[in-house]
């Protein structure tokens, strides 16, 4: 199964693919979208197309079959807060938009998915990824994070498909 993960952010837009077979996991492909570019100011609405447009191009060319998107935290600025919140939007739309089921994590819970620890730092999740998917490069934190997020949807579909089977076979 293919797992697309999405760090939502307004300005960049992080993405990760990954490939899933059974415990195995191996990397696809990752980046970032941008709404912007060469630091000037479009208006909300022009961004939020951007990074709309962009996440379908990327779901057009790797055609996942699952996606999950990291959920927002309030920041100490409302503003901010409700920008990153229409950023999410999109990232929850354009997958929906392309038929694929979407999950939702806490960033505490992509942590501990992926680390063991629930606080762990950014250099901890970026090591982990790399542990978890050889060879893998990413230019970006926004990328790492998106295929943080990517593993950890993998492991939550991993543990429904293992529920299903014990169900099936009477064991549950």
């Amino acid at each position: 199964m293919r797992v697309m993960g999405i760090d939502p952010g307004l300005r960049n837009m992080g993405w990760g693919i990954i490939d899933m077979d059974g415990p195995r996991l191996r990397h696809v492909a990752n980046g970032v979208v941008h709404s912007v570019a060469d630091g000037s100011k479009a208006d909300l609405a022009a961004r939020l197309s951007l990074l709309f447009q962009g996440l379908n191009r990327v779901i057009a060319q790797y055609r996942p079959e699952a996606a999950a998107v990291e959920q927002t935290f309030v920041n100490k600025d409302a503003t901010g807060t409700l920008k990153l919140g229409q950023a999410r939007g999109i990232a929850l739309l354009a997958p929906a938009e392309a038929g694929l089921q979407v999950g939702e994590y806490a960033p505490n819970a992509v942590k501990k998915t992926v680390v063991g620890v629930g606080h762990a730092g950014k250099e901890q999740v970026q090591h982990m990824v790399r542990v978890q998917l050889p060879g893998v490069k990413f230019e970006t934190a926004d990328a790492a994070d998106a295929l943080a997020i990517a593993i950890c949807h993998a492991h939550h579909l991993q543990g429904r498909v293992m529920r299903v089977a014990a169900s099936n076979r009477g064991t549950i």
